[in-house]
C-alpha cells in the first residue's frame, strides 16, 4: 500500500502491511467432520493425522476448518451449546480403546449409519454419547492429575457449560427457556441444588471436554510441526440455547424473563428471497463497551489457543447488525442497527496484541463496512464463484483483488465448483467461459482453481471438494435450509499421492507452495 509523499500512514494502513503475509501461500478448507473414519463422523483420529500428512505432501500451509463447538438441532457448527466447549463427536474412540476404557467390539457393534460418505447425526447422537459415558465410568478420571488441572484451568467457562448440559439433560434436552423458573433464572439456591443433584453428569461433561481439548491440541501440534497452520472460525453470534446466554444474560438484548427482544439474521439476498432468520440473540453493545469488551476478549483469546489464524464470521455485523423483531417468521421485517465498529478491534489489539485475522466481509457491503475492513487491516475474502454470478453484487472479479485478501473458489455456504458451474445461468456461464477462456468441459474445476491460485491475493484457500472435482452431492451447506447439511464425508481413498502431487505442482507454479 502506497502513501502519498508528506503524509503519515494511518493505523489501519500500518495494520494492513503487517497482516499481508510475507509470501504467497495456499491451503484447503476441510471441516473435521468431513474426514473419513470408521465410526460415522470425522474425528481427531489417525485419519486426521493422515490428512495432515497429505497436506504436507501437497505443499499446503493452511488447513481451514469450521467451528468446533458441540452442535444441537440442525447440526450446524454455527449454532453451538457453548462458544468455548468442543464437539464430543470429534473425540477419537480408538484412543479410548488403547486406554482400556472401551473395547473394539463395543465400538464396532454400534450402528453409526449405513452410508460412509454421509453423516447420520441421529445415530451418531444415540451411539456416541453412550460409548463416551461408558468410557467415563471406566476411566477413574477424577483422580487423574491432568484432568484435575484441566478442570481448574478452565473452570471459568467449563463449570457453567457442564452444569448447563447436565440440567438440560434433566429436562429432557429442552432449552433453558423451558426450565423451571428458579434454575432458568439462576437463583443461587437452585444452582446449588442442581450441582448436587447432577454431580455425576457434570463430571461426565467435564470428562468429554478434557478428552476433546487434549486430543485437539495434540493434532494441532502435529500440524504445526509439519508447518501447517490451522485457520479456525468464530461465529459472530452464539446460540440462544447455550450456556453462554443462560449464564450471561446481561451480554444480550433480552427481556427480564430471558426472552430475546430481537434476533439476528440477514436481509433477503441471492441465497434467500426472504432473508435468513438465524435465531441468535443480539448483543447489548453498550454493555460490552462499558466492560472494555471483556467477554469478547476472553472469547477471542481462547480461540487463539485453539487456532493459529482466526476467521471472523459475518464481519459486517460489527459495523451494522440486522435486527429482526422477535416472533417474526422471516427476516424481511428486520432493520439495521449500529455495531461497535473499529472500537472492538482496537481493544483487541491493545489487549491481545497483533493477531492474524481473516474478515468474512461477504454479502452487500456499504461504504462504512468497507471502511471498517480497511481500518482494521484484516484481509477480506474474495469468492471466485461470485465473480460470475449476476445475482451477487460486488467487486469479485479477480482483477479487483487486493494483495491483502484471501481468495476462495467457494466457501462452506457455496455449492462445489463443479455443482455451481453445471447449474449456472447461460449468460453467467458465457461470461465465465469468455473471461477464463474455457474451450472444453475437461478439468473445469482446475480452471477455477488455477484462477484463484494465480491471483495477486496473498492467500488462497480451496475447498477440498473442488480439488476432488466433486458435484453438488458434496456441498457442505445450503443457507436457509434444514436437512441435508453438514453431512458430506470424504472417502478414505480420496487423498491420493497423485492428487497431492498435482496440488503441490499448482502451488509451486503460482508461487504458493512454500518450497
Amino acid at each position: 500500500m502506497k502513501t502519498l509523499p508528506g503524509t503519515v500512514p494511518t493505523e489501519g494502513e500500518m495494520m494492513m502491511k503487517r497482516n499481508v503475509m510475507g509470501k504467497r501461500i495456499c491451503g484447503v478448507l476441510m471441516p473435521v467432520f468431513c474426514l473419513p473414519s470408521p465410526y460415522g463422523i470425522g474425528a481427531f483420529s489417525k485419519e486426521a493425522y493422515e490428512f495432515v500428512d497429505f497436506l504436507e505432501q501437497a505443499g499446503q500451509r493452511l488447513w481451514q476448518i469450521l467451528p468446533l463447538g458441540p452442535t444441537g438441532y440442525g447440526d450446524s457448527p454455527y449454532q453451538s451449546f457453548s462458544t468455548y466447549a468442543g464437539n464430543p463427536y470429534f473425540i477419537d474412540l480408538e484412543a479410548l480403546i488403547k486406554k482400556g476404557w472401551l473395547t473394539k467390539e463395543e465400538c464396532m457393534a454400534c450402528d453409526f449409519g449405513e452410508t460412509p460418505d454421509c453423516i447420520d447425526y441421529d445415530k451418531i447422537y444415540q451411539m456416541r454419547f453412550a460409548l463416551l459415558r461408558k468410557a467415563y465410568d471406566n476411566s477413574g478420571i477424577e483422580s487423574d492429575g491432568g484432568f484435575v488441572e484441566f478442570c481448574k484451568k478452565n473452570a471459568w467457562w467449563l463449570e457453567d457449560y457442564a452444569l448447563y448440559m447436565a440440567v438440560k439433560r434433566s429436562f429432557g434436552g429442552a432449552s433453558w427457556f423451558f426450565w423451571d423458573e428458579d434454575i432458568k433464572l439462576r437463583k443461587p439456591e437452585a444452582l446449588a441444588a442442581y450441582r448436587e443433584k447432577c454431580l455425576e453428569e457434570i463430571g461426565f461433561y467435564r470428562f468429554e471436554q478434557y478428552l476433546f481439548q487434549s486430543q485437539w491440541f495434540e493434532l494441532k501440534a502435529y500440524a504445526n510441526q509439519k508447518k501447517i497452520r490451522i485457520v479456525g472460525d468464530i461465529p459472530i453470534y452464539v446460540a440462544a440455547d447455550s450456556a453462554d446466554v443462560w449464564a450471561g444474560r446481561e451480554l444480550f438484548q433480552l427481556a427480564e424473563d430471558g426472552t430475546p427482544k430481537a434476533l439476528a439474521g440477514c436481509p433477503p439476498d441471492f441465497f434467500s428471497a426472504t432473508g435468513q432468520l438465524w435465531g441468535n440473540p443480539l448483543y447489548d453493545w453498550d454493555y460490552h463497551k462499558k466492560t472494555d469488551y471483556d467477554w469478547w476478549m476472553k472469547r477471542i483469546g481462547y480461540c487463539y489457543a485453539l487456532y493459529d489464524i482466526l476467521r471472523i464470521d459475518h464481519f459486517r455485523g460489527f459495523d451494522e447488525y440486522y435486527s429482526i423483531p422477535y416472533g417474526d417468521l422471516t427476516a424481511e421485517g428486520g432493520h439495521w442497527e449500529k455495531g461497535p465498529g473499529i472500537d472492538i478491534f482496537e481493544t483487541m489489539k491493545r489487549r491481545l496484541g497483533n493477531k492474524e485475522v481473516i474478515a468474512e466481509d461477504l454479502g452487500f457491503l456499504t461504504d462504512s463496512v468497507i471502511e471498517l475492513v480497511k481500518n482494521s487491516g484484516f484481509p477480506g475474502m474474495k469468492v471466485l464463484q461470485f465473480a460470475f454470478d449476476s445475482r451477487e453484487a460486488g467487486n469479485y472479479m479477480p482483477y479487483y483483488y487486493p494483495e491483502n485478501s484471501v481468495v476462495y473458489t467457494g466457501t462452506h455456504d457455496n455449492d462445489t465448483i463443479m455443482g455451481w458451474y453445471n447449474s449456472l445461468k447461460e449468460e453467467d456461464k458465457v461470461l465465465a467461459k469468455e473471461y477464463l477462456d474455457i474451450r472444453s468441459n475437461e478439468d473445469i474445476h482446475l480452471v477455477f482453481i488455477r484462477e484463484a491460485l494465480k491471483s495477486v491475493a496473498a492467500t488462497a484457500v480451496i475447498p477440498m471438494q473442488d480439488y476432488l472435482a466433486l458435484g453438488s452431492g458434496a456441498r457442505i451447506n445450503t443457507p436457509s435450509t434444514l436437512g441435508g447439511n453438514w453431512v458430506w464425508r470424504a472417502g478414505k481413498d480420496m487423498f491420493t499421492e497423485e492428487l497431492a502431487g498435482q496440488m503441490r505442482a499448482l502451488g509451486k507454479l503460482y508461487g504458493r507452495s512454500g518450497d
